[in-house]
């Protein structure tokens, strides 16, 4: 005779919230891994994105996927809107980039990870695919410490100043894009140093909430809008300062955005602003990166290493994994 024992939304949403979500994102990193190196971005973000709908869709929970893989790429898509678990369980908002790091993946470079947030439902930013400028810096600091319309020699000096030291203490991690060179000049002049990333902004904005580990104090540049929100759900489990502002810079795009409730195409978006209430935000490695080790493949075992953040508690896990059922792995 089986006994059913109910248990609370809340305790069923704290638990998908830890050991379930990691499952998706690592499977997610299986997946892409095993296409590292052989230079086919797309085959690989395909297969990370097959892998993490896989997983959603054994959650018992209504998830909406609120940002996901868009049109500006091309990519394959859990697109925005999609409904995603077995439709019964509390119901989420879910933020996912698969793959964050394409390239870096289909190269074999540092860094690739698979990615994504889940948080009740309503909470997290509706945004579109477009670009979004960023401004991001570690906990400690009084509110508005940055601010995204200063000037970037600016902002560098007031984290300085609150830092308690001189500019050139200050390391500022930029994506490495042509439309960010007036950005690294002017840091530059300041006499800060700026660290250049390929790819990742995700990866990146966790990487200033820890500079005494990561050497990184701010991050600064434009990216995409999810990766966006994804960065922000870190935050609010392990503290900083962000503000982003959507690029809409035509009106087919501002159209896109005001269907999604964005009412003020100039809106500066704080991290509350763009993920509010009880969050999570787990990542699994793909290629080794300063954050993450990658997927190993040896011995009859998969091996994973995946953070897991929790908003509520602030609670950070690391969780290194070894899987041996490699058939089911692969397949389920």
């Amino acid at each position: 005779m089986s006994t059913h024992i109910s248990v609370p939304p809340q305790m069923l949403l704290e638990r998908i919230l830890t050991l379930e979500i990691v499952r998706v994102t690592e499977r997610a990193a299986v997946s892409a891994a095993r296409l590292r190196g052989h230079g086919k971005e797309k085959e690989a973000d395909q297969a990370a994105v097959d892998a993490m709908r896989r997983e959603l869709n054994k959650l018992p929970i209504e998830g909406t996927v609120v940002i996901g893989e868009g049109e500006r790429d091309e990519a394959p898509m859990l697109f925005i809107g999609e409904k995603v678990g077995m439709n019964a369980g509390p119901q989420v908002d879910i933020a996912v980039d698969p793959l964050e790091g394409t390239t870096l993946c289909a190269k074999n470079m540092p860094g690739a990870i698979a990615t994504m947030a889940m948080a009740d439902g309503g909470t997290l930013l509706h945004a579109p695919d477009v670009y979004m400028q960023k401004i991001a810096v570690g906990p400690g600091y009084a509110k508005g410490v940055v601010e995204l319309d200063a000037s970037p020699a600016d902002n560098v000096r007031r984290l300085a100043k609150a830092k308690g030291v001189d500019a050139a203490a200050i390391t500022v991690l930029v994506l490495d894009r042509p439309r960010h060179a007036d950005i690294i000049a002017a840091i530059r002049g300041t006499g800060a140093a700026v660290r250049l990333i390929t790819d990742g902004d995700v990866a990146g904005v966790i990487h200033c909430a820890d500079p005494d580990n990561t050497g990184v104090d701010m991050y600064i540049g434009t990216g995409g809008a999810p990766e966006g929100v994804l960065a922000a759900a870190a935050l609010r489990c392990i503290g900083g300062q962000m503000q982003c502002r959507l690029i809409l810079d035509s009106e087919e795009k501002r159209e896109r955005a005001h269907k999604m409730g964005v009412l003020d195409p100039r809106m500066i978006y704080g991290i509350e602003d763009m993920a509010k209430g009880d969050c999570l935000f787990a990542a699994t490695g793909v290629t080794t990166g300063s954050l993450l080790s990658g997927v190993k493949f040896r011995n009859g075992v998969i091996e994973t290493e995946t953070v897991v953040m929790r908003s509520v508690t602030g609670t950070v896990r690391y969780i290194k994994a070894e899987h041996r059922q490699l058939e089911k792995f692969h397949l389920d």
